[in-house]
């Protein structure tokens, strides 16, 4: 899975015009984008979830992983990323929003119940508060057994788990530039292992 030239493109001016909003200095890796789509259960009813997809590297991997493109929902704040997806993915849902205004576009847009979480989101550039609230709505809105995925760079989870909340890693991505830690967030009760 290689990034086509008008990925590159697209990311490298956006990284330049908004590194803190880009939060990588290169577009995630294959590895990477394949262990994040993995933690996702295609079995569990319900549409799947990504914020912050910038290019579409993990969207393109949970395609490749057997999602349906139609069951995809993308959340992405950069108008330059929406543009870009959308002409990528057509048959993906392609939102121009903010992810923490997440609960608001649920209930507005009468969603059901979230399958999976896939999040990009550069959560070590905002406060550690923010990107806890977001986990927190994003497990309300998720079915039972669901999942929040989130990568960093950091070897810690991004935000701690909110409270009912456990957070454990998946697995470090070593040959990512650079090297990303996947972590998976779920509710307590919930909790089971990482689809296979």
């Amino acid at each position: 899975m290689k990034l086509s030239s008008g990925s590159t493109v697209t990311f490298f001016r956006n990284l330049r015009r908004r590194p803190r909003n880009t939060g990588a200095i290169l577009p995630s890796g294959p590895i990477l984008a394949k262990t994040m789509a993995k933690a996702i259960d295609p079995t569990i009813d319900g549409p799947i979830l990504e914020l912050g997809p910038g290019t579409g590297v993990f969207t393109k991997a949970l395609i490749e992983r057997g999602i349906a493109p139609e069951r995809l929902i993308l959340i992405e704040f950069n108008a330059d990323f929406v543009r870009f997806l959308k002409k990528r993915f057509p048959n993906v849902t392609v939102i121009h929003a903010s992810a923490f205004d997440l609960p608001k576009l649920w209930k507005e847009r009468n969603l059901p119940a979230i399958a999976g979480i896939v999040s990009g989101l550069p959560l070590l550039n905002f406060p550690k508060e923010l990107g806890r609230q977001l986990i927190a709505d994003s497990l309300e809105l998720l079915q039972p057994n669901g999942q929040y995925v989130q990568f960093t760079y950091s070897q810690r989870p991004s935000v701690p788990a909110p409270s009912g909340a456990v957070v454990n890693l998946l697995k470090r991505v070593w040959l990512n530039m650079p090297p990303a830690s996947v972590w998976i967030y779920q509710k307590k009760a919930e909790r089971q292992s990482v689809a296979a």
